[in-house]
């Protein structure tokens, strides 16, 4: 029942940006913490941000801090990631995950699946 649907990635150069967006349905969206999680080829994956249910808080991985924003519409059940300066070796598949309680855990529950983002030139 529960659905995550990630879209907005692509090709971005170096320095380029990206904003993903997660739809969500099937649960009640603001009762829930929203993360970010992404995972690059022959790597394993890696926890990117995550977002209060309320989005009144936000946390970030240390090398994003400054260049990724994590926003959610609780109306419109919405989560999304915008990514600035990007780096080639921020080429992932990036995964909306659901979260077990209102915080940002790194409990995962339900995933999307992914949307990929490829820096280069």
């Amino acid at each position: 029942q529960v659905q995550l649907v990630e879209s907005g990635g692509g090709l971005a150069q170096p320095g380029g940006s990206l904003r993903l967006s997660c739809a969500a349905s099937g649960f009640t969206f603001g009762m829930y913490g929203m993360m970010w999680v992404r995972q690059a080829p022959e790597k394993g994956l890696e926890w990117v941000s995550g977002i209060y249910s309320d989005g009144g808080k936000s946390y970030y991985l240390e090398s994003g801090k400054g260049r990724f924003t994590m926003s959610r519409d609780n109306d419109k059940k919405t989560l999304y990631l915008q990514m600035n300066n990007l780096k080639p070796e921020e080429t992932a598949l990036y995964y909306c995950v659901k979260g077990t309680g209102r915080g940002t855990s790194r409990k995962y529950d339900y995933w999307g699946q992914g949307t990929q983002v490829t820096v280069s030139s």
